[in-house]
């Protein structure tokens, strides 16, 4: 059954300045709960974020979220966490990209600011939940443990990025928008019913701490200054050159220069990244075929799953589900395909499902690639 509460419970509820998080406290609200509104300030220079409406923590959301809580009708506080923030997001992040792999910055936020810091200092204070706009369910089991499962409704789902919540975590959490069948037009309209102004604001995009949405703009000004490094083929053929492996991703097709086509006339594809030698090796489509991969830091919605099992996985925030084969073994998480899938870099993060129950999650380490013309290669 869902989560449930025979108490009113005082509930935290972090708001965004988006519509989502406006309407999952009013939801709070209007259960009983007695909850109050905050504001994650994770910048230190709010303006040097997003403007308007394109993504989160820039003053104006900051508004947003404060005349919705007026509306609702509960107190309202904005918590500085700006320099957790930039440690164990931003730096993070960057990190990550100048050492080939591909990280997703929203789970790391979930993981260590909303239900970490945020949720750790909410305790401290008496709360006894932490409450977001995600679109996920807590679901209380029989024997009492909580357990993570995908939304009522598949297009909106976000387990994937709360796959790095621990059943403590869960404990505390609470999703008011999960277990509700209505569309994002639903919730829009919802919001102007309560009255709330940011029922028409857009949606947040891409990367929040990114200013204006360049990704590749933003790791330069931090990692630039490297040498200029060989585009490669499978063979070891230097194809070209580039300003900087970071600017690069698993699977990218385009923006490569190389210059000149490949034999067989067919697109390349970027299959490795290499920081030790500052290489980017490009290749066929079929040559990002993975059949397996190993994944470290694994965290557990609940009890670890104990020997070799049959789940589902999705690697990506808006990717689908696959067939997969899985064990952990001495703390490293190894998973097999049933099918080969495409565009898995490490850095990326495995969320494992047994039907909707988020089972867990883990770091993508390596990745095993079928053979191709040019034989086996790997991560």
């Amino acid at each position: 059954m869902t989560q449930t509460s025979q108490r009113p419970l005082r509930v935290l509820a972090a708001m965004s300045g988006g519509v989502d998080s406006a309407v999952a406290a009013a939801r709070a609200a209007e259960a009983g709960h007695d909850v109050t509104g905050v504001h994650l300030a994770l910048s230190a220079n709010p303006q040097s974020f997003r403007t308007g409406a394109r993504g989160c923590c820039t003053i104006e959301d900051s508004r947003d979220a404060r005349r919705a809580a007026d509306v609702i009708g509960i107190p309202f506080y904005v918590w500085d966490l700006a320099e957790r923030f930039r440690e164990d997001v931003v730096e993070d992040f960057v990190a990550e990209y100048e050492a080939g792999r591909t990280p997703n910055p929203c789970l790391r936020c979930n993981e260590k600011i909303k239900f970490a810091a945020l949720l750790d200092k909410a305790l401290a204070l008496g709360f006894d939940a932490v409450c977001t706009g995600h679109y996920a369910t807590v679901v209380l089991a029989e024997d009492g443990s909580r357990e993570l499962h995908r939304a009522s409704d598949m297009a909106k789902d976000q387990s994937y990025v709360l796959g790095v919540l621990d059943e403590r975590q869960l404990a505390h959490a609470m999703f008011p928008l999960g277990d509700t069948l209505t569309t994002k037009d639903e919730i829009r309209a919802e919001a102007e019913r309560r009255g709330l102004a940011v029922a028409k604001k857009p949606d947040s995009h891409d990367i929040c701490f990114i200013a204006d949405g360049d990704t590749q703009g933003f790791l330069a000004d931090r990692l630039g200054g490297k040498a200029e490094g060989d585009i490669l083929d499978e063979s070891g053929t230097k194809l070209g050159t580039h300003e900087g492996a970071f600017g690069f991703t698993i699977g990218q097709r385009k923006g490569l220069r190389i210059g000149h086509p490949a034999a067989d006339g067919k697109p390349r594809y970027v299959l490795d990244i290499s920081p030790v030698n500052n290489t980017v090796t490009v290749g066929p489509v079929e040559a990002l075929d993975v059949t397996a991969l190993t994944a470290i830091r694994p965290r557990w919605c609940g009890t670890p799953p104990s020997g070799p099992g049959t789940y589902t996985a999705q690697l990506r925030a808006h990717g689908g589900e696959t067939e997969v084969s899985a064990e952990l073994v001495d703390g490293t998480l190894s998973v097999a395909f049933t099918e080969p899938v495409r565009g898995v870099a490490p850095g990326q993060a495995v969320v494992l499902y047994d039907g909707t129950r988020v089972v867990g999650s883990a770091t993508i380490a390596t990745t095993v690639r079928r053979e191709t013309a040019a034989g086996v290669t790997s991560d």
